[in-house]
């Protein structure tokens, strides 16, 4: 929720709107017109131009190559939202080609690049729609009302997949199509759950690889007929094994990533006819994406080496592998090799915002394409981050990401956010903290991203030990862990530590806010959970067996019960500390009305609770204006309980 405020014209804006008798009052930052702030002061103007830097960082990521151009596509925001933009040469300008109201993602055609296929959705509902991009305007390619997700493109760049719940509003069932004419839309087979996708397409377009996702833990791969719409499973699907990306080599050869035989994923070889998997890689940590070379013969892989990314070339034929050293610290996404051979990608590191870059792979010569405006900031002075370990409460090591204030500007123990990731199947990762920097730089605020058991990058052991609701709290002791870590570092403020977190990281800011209470001065809780039961109620119907894996079913009683005892909403009472809670009107995953249970109930209890609502926004705030004023408000909120302001 990090995007700017256009402060000079609100300062007009505010100033002249002021009734006379306000006239003496300090100006205010106006609230805009979809937020509704409930029980929260008005946001000092000044604080918003102080801030207001900060706020206008913008990163740029990668959206592909352009086949035709050799140009690259850019997804970066310039107004209210990310848009597409075409780079014709590195460093050159960015030209905008969507000009929507919403956020908008998307690719060129593979080897054509003579259409663009868009995906947006409307006030963050997530049911997104499928659009072809030309002259700045979009054409609806997909019902206008169901929930369709892109899936891979042909390799020729003729047919592209999705999934869509058009047939009854839950099943994700496959589609292909020429999205050059709509009309050649055709199901090609009926799912049943919500975790389908097409992963590749075979080199003869007779058939394609499709996933069903169960669990961050059990993805099942099949081979589809798109003739017959006959399904044949690759390997047993009845085995718990996580695969990630798949791609179909030159010639037909099938790579993935599975941790088959290892706690980590490795990339290997996949046999669809007996789902052997042959591991290539045999890196200490997840391998998390790659893409393969025209020509066959070099694939680039990432490897999440505990929570920063590092790029290797693999040589098919020798399966030896090259480090690219060269690269800072960080998090790197979108590998995609051009036609041509040169492999793009996206990176944002500590001292620089995300931004687009290319590397010759066989010269190993970098190329950077964009580099963001970071509000007239020097990036250089962002400090790096330190891992924190500690041992939690059964004996596992637990750790976390943290970021300390210069301490000759900020000397002496300082006041610290806790910041927990949603997911849970996600991790806290070193890289740019954008509008972040400005606790750091200039308020001394530190910051800590705990990774607690149930997170990702860590194994798939690790990943599966907050599974189920008797499990559940495991994870809010790891949390003891490490805030008791924290606060006895000896440039933290021990008094003064504050919690924040969004959707399943909303759980555990609730859950602190009960179970931590003694450990912190205040909480921030956005897209919360605060009844499990509720929740699994209430969420958009496609998500509801996908997130009963992972907490528990309440639809039986001995889970639905255990459940509502470990809700942070039955022990709302022991709240005693202030809240600030953020919500989006339209979030299909977290309901708002997990939101205004809690808020209700803590007022009812006589507790403080901010509430800001967003009546265009879904699971987290994407438009500019609502996130800029969410992100002040939050300011406000941590100046008072941090910094006594």
């Amino acid at each position: 929720m990090s995007r700017p405020l256009f402060a000079a014209a609100l300062l007009a804006t505010t100033v002249f709107a002021l009734p006379v008798a306000a006239q003496d009052a300090p100006p205010v930052v106006p609230l805009p017109a979809a937020l509704t702030a409930e029980d929260m002061p008005p946001i000092p103007l000044a604080m918003a131009e102080r801030a207001r830097p900060y706020l206008e960082v913008r990163g740029a990521g990668f959206a592909g190559w352009d086949p035709k151009t050799r140009a690259v596509l850019i997804s970066t925001r310039f107004a209210n939202t990310s848009q597409l933009h075409r780079v014709a040469e590195p460093m050159g300008a960015r030209t905008q080609i969507t000009f929507e109201a919403e956020p908008v993602f998307g690719r060129y055609a593979p080897t054509r690049g003579d259409i663009i296929v868009v995906r947006k959705d409307r006030g963050g509902d997530e049911y997104f729609q499928l659009h072809s991009l030309e002259d700045g305007r979009l054409t609806l390619l997909t019902d206008g009302k169901s929930r369709n997700q892109q899936g891979a493109w042909s390799e020729d760049g003729e047919l592209l997949s999705f999934t869509s719940t058009a047939r009854n509003g839950i099943d994700s069932d496959i589609y292909v199509m020429n999205p050059r004419d709509p009309a050649t839309t055709r199901m090609v087979h009926q799912s049943e759950g919500g975790g389908w996708a097409v992963l590749a397409f075979a080199p003869d377009k007779k058939s394609a690889y499709v996933a069903d996702y169960n669990s961050v833990q059990d993805v099942d791969l099949y081979r589809l007929d798109l003739g017959t719409g006959k399904m044949s499973a690759i390997g047993d699907p009845a085995r718990e094994i996580a695969y990630g990306g798949l791609r179909v080599a030159p010639g037909g050869a099938v790579w993935v990533t599975s941790d088959e035989g290892s706690d980590f994923r490795r990339l290997g070889r996949l046999d669809p006819a007996s789902g052997a998997f042959t591991p290539v890689t045999d890196e200490a940590w997840d391998v998390e994406g790659f893409d393969i070379s025209p020509d066959g013969k070099l694939i680039a892989y990432v490897v999440n080496e505990a929570g920063t990314d590092r790029l290797r070339l693999l040589d098919v034929a020798s399966s030896t592998v090259r480090s690219i050293d060269s690269l800072p610290a960080g998090q790197i996404g979108g590998l995609q090799f051009a036609p041509w051979g040169e492999l793009g990608f996206s990176l944002s590191s500590a001292k620089s915002a995300s931004d687009v870059w290319s590397l010759d792979p066989a010269t190993l010569e970098l190329t950077r394409w964009t580099q963001s405006e970071t509000g007239g900031l020097d990036p250089s002075i962002n400090v790096e981050p330190e891992i924190l370990t500690t041992t939690s409460f059964d004996g596992l090591e637990v750790s976390g990401i943290l970021y300390l204030p210069d301490p000759a500007k900020f000397p002496g123990e300082r006041p610290m956010i806790v910041s927990v990731h949603g997911g849970p199947e996600a991790q806290s990762r070193a890289g740019f903290l954008a509008r972040n920097n400005y606790y750091l730089n200039e308020l001394g605020i530190g910051l800590f991203y705990p990774n607690v058991r149930g997170s990702t990058g860590y194994g798939k052991v690790f990943v599966s030990l907050d599974n189920g609701p008797f499990k559940r709290e495991d994870s809010v002791r790891d949390l003891e862990a490490l805030l008791d870590a924290v606060r006895a570092h000896d440039r933290v403020d021990a008094g003064k530590v504050g919690l924040t977190g969004g959707s399943y990281g909303g759980y555990m800011c609730y859950a602190a806010a009960v179970q931590l209470k003694d450990r912190l001065t205040a909480t921030q809780c956005t897209v919360a959970i605060s009844n499990f039961v509720s929740f699994l109620e209430n969420t958009n119907p496609y998500r509801q067996d996908l997130r009963r894996v992972e907490y528990g079913d309440e639809r039986d009683p001995e889970q639905r019960a255990k459940l509502i005892e470990i809700s942070p909403l039955t022990r709302v009472d022991e709240i005693e500390k202030p809240m600030f809670v953020i919500t989006g009107a339209n979030d299909p995953r977290v309901p708002k009305s997990e939101a205004d249970q809690m808020v209700a109930a803590i007022r009812a209890g006589g507790g403080e609770a901010w509430h800001l609502i967003a009546a265009d926004e879904g699971h987290g705030f994407a438009k500019k204006a609502n996130s800029d004023y969410a992100f002040l408000a939050q300011l406000t909120f941590w100046k008072k309980h941090l910094l006594g302001e």
